[in-house]
């Protein structure tokens, strides 16, 4: 009888946990799916809900998440508070952080330059054992990457989609991405894919968005090592499935967790490439840590309905 106690116990020790964790993923995935609506307020409430779960463990990326959505939503202090929180978990990004148009309004705050000061503190320490010159490298290179990126919304939204504007943005993005290109492929062939260690998360991340930005040789030949890295933790898997799906699209197949859309020829619409086992794709998502196809879509201003199984 003890057995079978101690065994009970801690199945629903386990199952109390797991409803937890569920729980806290559940509200998060909530909270991203109400900015993508732009409805930053009820995001950043969902935001507070799920980390106020009892066995939530948000990333990094989580907390300034929620900064950025309550930034929009123009509650400037909880914002910091979130920007700090994040800067305690870790976050290294600063050149993000003073990129990013979802904290403009909170530049002029005499709480912008005290809070960039103690970020910059905080990765001096993560970053004490770094490549110094090669992190410095990626870190300029990822502000060219995302650059020309973080202009688009602004420039649809004022000149539209096929305006000489967003045309010349184009342009500007592909110049850039063609130069940083010969800059990354030249460190994979005489370095390898950096690690962690070596320069940090946004490092090895800025190695991953220039080969997915590049051309189907590229990807394909730099693959295995993206594989490589992340199987030693050096890449998050869902990039890695980011960029095995852009692979099989060019290659002519169906892609395996659904991350690539295309725009219909026959409609004008933005529809999802064709996907293997459609039916099942969400379980594959969800064992890399990708959130629902429904959420996804929802950035593109879709409602994805999952096929019958």
């Amino acid at each position: 009888m003890k057995k079978v106690t101690i065994l009970l116990a801690t199945f629903l020790l386990s199952s109390s946990l797991a409803f937890a964790q569920s729980e806290f993923r559940k509200l998060n995935q909530q909270a991203a799916d109400a900015y993508e609506a732009k409805n930053y307020k009820s995001s950043g409430m969902l935001y507070d809900q799920a980390f106020k779960q009892s066995k939530a463990q948000p990333s990094s990326a989580d907390l300034y998440n929620a900064a950025c959505s309550w930034s929009q939503a123009g509650d400037a202090t909880k914002a910091f508070q979130y920007l700090d929180k994040a800067t305690a978990a870790g976050w290294e990004n600063v050149a993000h952080v003073k990129q990013d148009t979802d904290l403009t309004a909170l530049h002029t705050d005499k709480r912008w330059q005290p809070m960039l000061t103690k970020l910059q503190a905080s990765v001096a320490k993560i970053e004490a054992n770094y490549n110094k010159p090669l992190k410095q490298q990626l870190d300029s290179i990822h502000v060219l990457d995302q650059g020309g990126r973080m202009k688009y919304d602004a420039i649809e939204k004022q000149y539209g989609m096929k305006s000489p504007e967003m045309t010349a943005l184009w342009k500007e993005i592909d110049a850039t991405d063609a130069h940083n290109l010969q800059r990354i492929t030249k460190l994979l062939d005489t370095h390898g894919w950096p690690t962690k260690a070596e320069v940090g998360n946004t490092g090895t991340t800025t190695v991953f968005l220039v080969i997915q930005h590049s051309n189907l040789p590229v990807m394909e030949k730099y693959f295995p090592m993206a594989k490589q890295a992340a199987e030693r933790g050096d890449l998050s898997k869902s990039a890695l499935a980011l960029l095995q799906d852009r692979i099989l699209i060019g290659q002519g197949k169906p892609q395996i967790y659904g991350s690539q859309l295309h725009t219909d020829s026959a409609t004008g619409k933005t529809v999802f490439s064709p996907i293997e086992d459609e039916a099942h794709v969400d379980e594959r998502r969800a064992a890399i840590g990708m959130e629902p196809l429904a959420s996804y879509a929802k950035r593109f201003g879709l409602v994805y309905t999952p096929p019958a199984q």
